[in-house]
């Protein structure tokens, strides 16, 4: 099972909405095929385990391991339990239940009834980590959220709106190797979220071109459409979403689209049961602070990647207030990266 979860992660950030699982299959102690979940739409990891192993024969004498319960369901591919239970596999052993309403132990009654001996709960604390994008919007009914900030060793995120005005060059408060692997994280995630002061400011991009992989679909808050077109989050390059609470939103242009929510009401709530309709599963949040801060309140945070820069503004724009569990405390050459889950 260890194996499932290892390889499993190689289907990070490509097989959302799915979940990246991981499966592995074993005779006579010794693993004879091995797979994890293709990008979405592609076969799942019970299936390019299966099709990986040479001789087909000794599956009747096998055991796979899986990090969650088979489909049972016709989605874009086929049901796992099925081709599990043609091929005669005696013996399944799965990490998860799978909490989806199309699967939740339906798959489990396949294979048993195929006459396989099912084992379930083999590492299932692990394979709830693992599975922490997929569990989070399956039982919570909405993404598994990712806070993301850097701030200064003086706890500032970003100095005076008048000294930017004055100098609007970057101010960078960590390094390009701290930068980068922010890059990645934005490959892992389904979708990237920022404020309308943060676009107006630093005109970003959301991409993921200091990394290899799929750039997230931008989130997008514009209250009152004060974003303009020559702002690179409405280059119609990468899907899209702006959230706004004006009725009178521009003509759906390619990649782009609007939807209205409520900024009196409570605005983080309202933005995962958007995501949530959109079948999103994760959403890394960078700011700004005003944003992050609005989910800090709200409680609605799963985790916080903050950096701490060597440098000092002195004044500027203060840091989100953050109350959780550090896990993780790393050094990046003169940064510091401290990462939380909120309790």
């Amino acid at each position: 099972m260890l194996r499932c979860l290892e390889i499993a992660n190689n289907g990070l950030g490509t097989t959302a909405p799915n979940p990246m699982v991981g499966a592995v299959i074993v005779h006579e102690d010794k693993i004879i095929g091995e797979g994890f979940t293709s990008p979405y739409g592609g076969p799942h990891a019970e299936v390019n385990a299966i099709n990986s192993v040479v001789n087909k024969t000794l599956l009747k004498q096998a055991t796979i391991f899986v990090t969650l319960e088979p489909c049972s369901h016709h989605g874009k591919t086929p049901p796992c339990a099925d081709l599990i239970a043609k091929h005669g596999i005696p013996r399944v052993v799965i990490g998860l239940v799978d909490p989806h309403t199309k699967v939740a132990g339906k798959g489990i009654e396949k294979l048993k009834t195929a006459g396989s001996d099912v084992i379930t709960g083999c590492l299932e604390k692990e394979c709830r980590v693992h599975h922490r994008r997929f569990l989070t919007f399956q039982e919570k009914k909405r993404p598994y959220i990712i806070l993301k900030w850097a701030q200064t060793a003086d706890g500032f995120i970003a100095p005076k709106k008048e000294e930017r005005t004055t100098n609007p060059e970057p101010y960078w408060i960590t390094n390009p190797y701290s930068r980068q692997l922010v890059h990645k994280w934005r490959s892992e995630e389904q979708s990237i979220l920022v404020g309308t002061n943060t676009v107006l400011e630093d005109n970003p991009k959301l991409d993921v071109r200091l990394y290899t992989g799929k750039n997230p679909t931008r989130i997008v808050l514009d209250r009152k459409l004060k974003i303009s077109a020559d702002h690179h989050v409405l280059d119609e390059s990468i899907p899209t979403l702006i959230l706004t609470d004006t009725e009178d939103t521009p003509l759906q242009i390619e990649n782009i689209a609007y939807h209205q929510i409520d900024f009196n009401g409570a605005i983080a709530q309202q933005i995962c049961e958007v995501l949530y309709k959109e079948n999103i599963t994760s959403v890394l949040i960078e700011g700004g602070s005003q944003t992050l801060q609005t989910f800090i309140d709200s409680g609605l945070w799963d985790e916080a990647r903050v950096f701490i820069g060597d440098s000092q503004f002195k004044t500027g724009i203060a840091a989100p207030e953050l109350k959780g569990k550090i896990i993780s405390t790393k050094s990046i050459d003169k940064d510091t990266l401290k990462i939380y889950s909120n309790d």
